[in-house]
């Protein structure tokens, strides 16, 4: 049993969907499975209930995530201490990468990160918001990118970095298409295809709210990068997100009034001994990374 089978599970058992794991691990889909079987059984039963939604943690399953959870922490503790013993300095920042931001914001944070401390190495860790709290909590990253809003555990400081203007995504023949923006009373009745409440709770329904309600929101729910490939199945559906997202075959319209912004924030603790974070954070602190604007 390898470290990589145990964070390819936990991936699995958080997003609960093989798919939106890959993803986030940046393997593919048959990949990730055959790992998971291949865990199965080496422990000898199975981890997890398979369904056409996606898939479930049976009891073993739920006590192998928290074992799994436990000595991931516990690895990265048991190198960190080791090669602190043996006097060996290892400037590494574990950087936190949200799923959809932008791809200029973590690659101006690791451009500040090497201008602060240049012999520093920044690693990727990827997940949503909610991923990025607890593994802040867990000490598995040294800073996070959030979506806001979102309450914070104590001694957690967040710093917005930039913002985007979030509109409506809808495949090329939808009806709504052919106008150079919409409005929130075009939205009546139709079926919104959204991320999972439970990746950013507080922004899911921040969104939800500023919309007004005159939506049908959707059974299903999809991360950012697999809004697109939902508005394929469900052609009459709209989702939301930035300009980003549109390709030939998904259009992008902005919403009368701009009413919805997804604002993107650095986290970390206060109590970290990290010295790449803490070479980015004094003063003037992440201002250089912040200056830069997501044009809409």
């Amino acid at each position: 049993m390898e470290l990589r089978q145990m964070r390819y599970f936990v991936a699995v058992a958080e997003e609960l969907h093989f798919s939106r794991a890959a993803e986030r691990l940046y393997i593919s889909t048959p990949t990730l499975s055959q790992q998971i079987k291949q865990l199965e059984r080496e422990i000898g039963t199975t981890l997890l209930i398979r369904h056409s939604r996606g898939v479930e943690l049976n009891p073993a399953g739920q006590v192998f995530l928290a074992r799994a959870r436990e000595t991931i922490q516990a690895a990265g503790l048991a190198l960190k201490d080791t090669r602190r013993a043996a006097g060996l300095d290892e400037p590494v920042l574990r950087l936190g990468l949200l799923n959809g931001v932008p791809g200029w914001l973590p690659a101006a944070l690791e451009q500040l990160a090497a201008e602060r401390f240049p012999e520093s190495t920044v690693t990727l860790e990827a997940g949503t918001t909610t991923d990025q709290v607890r593994m802040l909590a867990a000490g598995e990253i040294d800073l996070g990118l959030v979506r806001t809003p979102l309450t914070l555990p104590p001694a957690t400081i967040c710093e917005e970095l930039a913002e985007e203007e979030l509109g409506v995504l809808m495949v090329a023949s939808h009806p709504l298409a052919t106008a150079a923006e919409v409005t929130i009373d075009d939205l009546a009745g139709l079926e919104l295809i959204w991320i999972p409440r439970a990746a950013a709770p507080e922004f899911h329904d921040d969104a939800l709210q500023r919309l007004g309600g005159n939506f049908r929101l959707s059974d299903i729910t999809m991360s950012h990068s697999q809004l697109r490939s939902a508005l394929q199945v469900r052609r009459a559906a709209i989702s939301l997100g930035s300009r980003r997202a549109a390709t030939p075959d998904v259009v992008w319209r902005p919403i009368a009034g701009r009413p919805l912004i997804a604002r993107y924030a650095a986290i970390w603790r206060t109590d970290s001994h990290n010295p790449v974070l803490q070479a980015m954070t004094v003063s003037p602190g992440l201002t250089p990374v912040r200056q830069q604007v997501v044009e809409y």
